[in-house]
């Protein structure tokens, strides 16, 4: 239903009905007293009648102004009703974690038994996306994101910085230095178009620079894992997201150089959830986690 005149003037005549004080009204409203008359003199012309009358040094409400504010009273009151129910769900429900599904399958999930679902203000809804969503739409309360820490009007903490290294199928590439630079420079290289640094870790390479046959971009860190794994190349990849496969013996660093990405594993949120308990539970875990 379309109200026919603004929302503010309503709640400025509501407000100072209330308290039967402009300045009274304007301190809830966080505005001035000059703001709170002008949005009355827009109600009193758009409706053409006197809503309040001053007698001496009190403000008194004529007839057509003790006739609307019942109705406005009981409109905001069900209003507050509505927003107070939805942060409450927000603030009792799981807390909405989003991140890279690389991250979530590869570092998240061989630690998820560790966490401690059960305990109260640690549920979570967990999605995952190859691309950054929008926390301020609430598509998620909160992300796990790989980057810089950067992020315009979001809070952002390092949970730890990322290193790159090549990975090949245990026994792909085997023999001295130079043999396993002959051997990988013939294969597919796999890298993640999140990971900007891989030609740097090429050219830092000890009798490199490393040149190979050919470079598949995708835009998953974990299909270069798995294709690694697979046999089917070789793979540049995060370090701290490869360790589980590693740990399985289903990878292997092929020369042991870990090279600094430059970017890092951040938990970026919005500012007002800054204080919100299950972050805190959340950061608190994931930190203990990464130490």
């Amino acid at each position: 239903m379309r109200i026919p005149v603004p929302l503010n003037a309503l709640r400025a005549f509501e407000a100072t009905a209330r308290h039967l004080s402009i300045k009274e009204a304007a301190m809830e409203l966080s505005v001035t007293p000059s703001a709170v008359s002008h949005q009355l003199r827009i109600l009193e012309e758009l409706f053409g009648v006197v809503l309040l009358r001053r007698t001496g040094t009190r403000l008194e409400l004529t007839d057509a102004g003790h006739k609307l504010t019942p109705y406005l009273q009981q409109g905001f009151t069900q209003i507050a009703k509505g927003v107070d129910s939805l942060r409450q769900k927000r603030r009792d429900g799981p807390l909405r974690l989003n991140m890279l599904p690389t991250f979530a399958t590869n570092w998240l999930s061989p630690r998820l038994s560790l966490y401690p679902f059960e305990r109260r203000g640690f549920s979570l809804e967990i999605s995952t996306t190859q691309d950054e969503v929008d926390l301020a739409a609430g598509v998620a309360d909160v992300g796990i994101w790989y980057g810089n820490g950067h992020w315009p009007e979001l809070q952002a903490d390092l949970l730890f910085e990322a290193t790159i290294d090549l990975y090949a199928r245990p026994g792909f590439a085997t023999g001295s230095h130079r043999d396993r630079l002959d051997r990988v420079s013939q294969a597919n290289l796999f890298v993640s178009r999140h990971c900007l640094t891989w030609q740097r870790w090429m050219e830092s390479l000890p009798g490199g620079p490393f040149k190979p046959a050919v470079v598949t971009q995708v835009d998953s860190g974990g299909l270069t894992l798995q294709a690694a794994a697979d046999g089917v190349g070789v793979s540049i990849a995060v370090c701290e997201l490869a360790d589980s496969a590693v740990r399985l013996g289903r990878l292997t660093s092929v020369f042991e150089h870990p090279v600094n990405a430059d970017v890092g594993f951040w938990l970026v949120y919005p500012d007002a959830l800054r204080e919100d308990r299950r972050l805190e539970n959340l950061r608190s875990w994931l930190c203990e986690q990464s130490a």
